[in-house]
């Protein structure tokens, strides 16, 4: 448990949650989210861009309503493992014991992405570079062959799916996304991939997952308050969005999921409804749009004004003086900003509330990380 005040009348303990590697994950901000949470006196959360649901995760654990909601695949496996989930832990030691006892075998997965130690260059016969070495790709495929064989119930199959991607994480060839792979194996890509039982937790309060159009979501939810972490892009004008898109960086984890062998393309063998041309998204575009407005703050601004809930916690990661403008203007047309919290990545502590101006300076700056508690 991570304790972390930035009021006086307000202590919060971060609940432990769990989750991939992820860019952009909010780990470090967790115990500052729920504070302004509890500022709020919110009892019920919608969690709008829930990624690998940590966020989600805690909200649920410490007793609030939670609706989850994610365009990805496995973010809806994540959610429905971690806030759907009504057994103990302990429940599932036998099918995760069962999964972890398949002999491997040579499928999919190993095709695509696997490959030989090579004397500790992951660059194989092909010239490809691979994200995991062969004997884990074998259990992987397995495994993902015998959760299909089982049809288990919703639950339990994404208990099973969470914990098979969990497993992968430890053991890859990343620098945690899959968009590009290392050339040397990394050390934990020698180990072998081994099972658990994810944490999960029983919780009574109707916990919700959605995956759905986030516009959809936000102004049918009745909820108390939303959080909102857009999946920011860069802000390089001549850089395609797509290079960082979320999409893209995980599509072996929706392979896993869907376990639809779909068609691949490129070097980092991505699948091909993660092309650039199509799986954009409006807020991984910072750049402008014909009439000279950034087409990210625009899509931000439509996502405050449509939200049901009276109370909204937004993130922000700062990519430059004229976004973060006009990101103040648009909040200031469509609420109140009573708190904004800024994260010093350099001490890996929260600041304490930063006036309007304050922020505005500190967000010239690359990697910085804010959050705004706002009254509609």
């Amino acid at each position: 448990m991570e304790t972390l005040s930035l009021f006086d009348d307000i202590v919060v303990d971060a609940p432990l949650t769990e989750g991939i590697k992820y860019a952009g994950s909010k780990l470090k901000l967790l115990p500052c989210i729920l504070e302004l949470a509890k500022k709020a006196g919110a009892k019920s959360v919608l969690d709008g861009f829930s990624g690998t649901t940590r966020v989600s995760q805690a909200f649920a654990k410490m007793g609030y309503r939670v609706f989850c909601n994610d365009i990805s695949v496995w973010s809806e496996v994540f959610g429905t493992c971690y806030l759907l989930n009504d057994k103990r832990a302990e429940e599932y030691c036998e099918l995760i014991d069962h999964l972890n006892s398949l002999a491997p075998t040579d499928g999919w997965f190993t095709e695509n992405y696997g490959g030989l130690p090579n004397g500790g260059s992951a660059v194989q016969q092909d010239g490809l570079k691979k994200p995991w070495q062969i004997h884990n790709t074998r259990k992987l495929d397995a495994i993902i062959e015998e959760i299909e064989n089982l049809s288990l119930p919703k639950v339990d199959r994404a208990v099973a799916l969470t914990s098979l991607i969990l497993a992968l994480d430890k053991v890859d060839s990343t620098l945690g996304h899959f968009v590009s792979y290392l050339k040397d194996w990394s050390p934990r890509s020698y180990n072998t991939l081994i099972l658990k039982v994810p944490h999960v937790f029983v919780n009574d309060k109707q916990n919700r997952v959605f995956r759905c159009d986030i516009f959809d979501i936000a102004k049918d939810a009745n909820v108390d308050l939303a959080y909102y972490d857009p999946p920011y892009g860069s802000n390089n004008e001549k850089m395609p969005p797509s290079r960082v898109r979320y999409a893209s960086y995980y599509h072996v984890w929706t392979s896993i999921c869907l376990y639809d062998k779909p068609m691949l393309f490129g070097k980092a063998r991505r699948r091909k409804d993660t092309s650039d041309k199509v799986s954009a998204s409006v807020f991984e575009d910072f750049r402008c749009n014909e009439s000279g407005k950034f087409i990210a703050v625009e899509a931000i601004e439509k996502l405050i004004s449509v939200t049901k809930a009276p109370w909204i916690i937004l993130s922000y990661s700062s990519g430059g003086r004229a976004t973060a403008e006009k990101l103040n203007e648009v909040i200031k047309r469509n609420g109140k900003l009573l708190q904004i919290l800024e994260l010093d990545y350099k001490k890996n502590v929260m600041a304490d509330m930063k006036w309007t101006n304050e922020w505005l300076r500190d967000a010239e700056s690359p990697n910085r990380e804010f959050l705004f508690l706002i009254e509609k």
